[in-house]
C-alpha cells in the first residue's frame, strides 16, 4: 500500500498561500454569483497563466475570463450573470 505525506499550508511559500486563496475564494465567489462557467473556466485558466483553449471552442465569456484571470483582476465577473 502506498502511503501519502499529508501536504500542510507550511509548507508552501508566502506567494503558493496568497495565491492558492485568492483563486478558491475568487472561483467560490463567481460560483455563488451565478457567473456564466465559460468566464469561470477563462478566468481559471488565465489565473493559473495555462494556454488558451484550441481557436474553435473560444466565446467571450471565455475570452473575458482568461484575460481578466491572467491579469489577476478578481472581479471582472459582474458583467458575465449565467445564461
Amino acid at each position: 500500500m502506498r502511503r501519502f505525506n499529508a501536504v500542510r499550508m507550511s509548507d508552501f511559500s508566502e506567494e503558493q498561500r496568497f495565491m492558492n486563496k485568492t483563486y478558491y475564494d475568487t472561483i467560490s465567489a463567481m460560483e455563488k454569483k451565478g457567473v456564466d462557467k465559460e468566464y469561470i473556466n477563462g478566468w481559471a485558466c488565465g489565473f493559473l497563466h495555462n494556454p488558451k483553449r484550441e481557436e474553435q471552442r473560444l466565446n467571450d465569456a471565455y475570452n473575458a475570463g482568461y484575460d481578466d484571470g491572467h491579469a489577476g483582476k478578481t472581479d471582472g465577473y459582474s458583467s458575465w450573470p449565467k445564461k
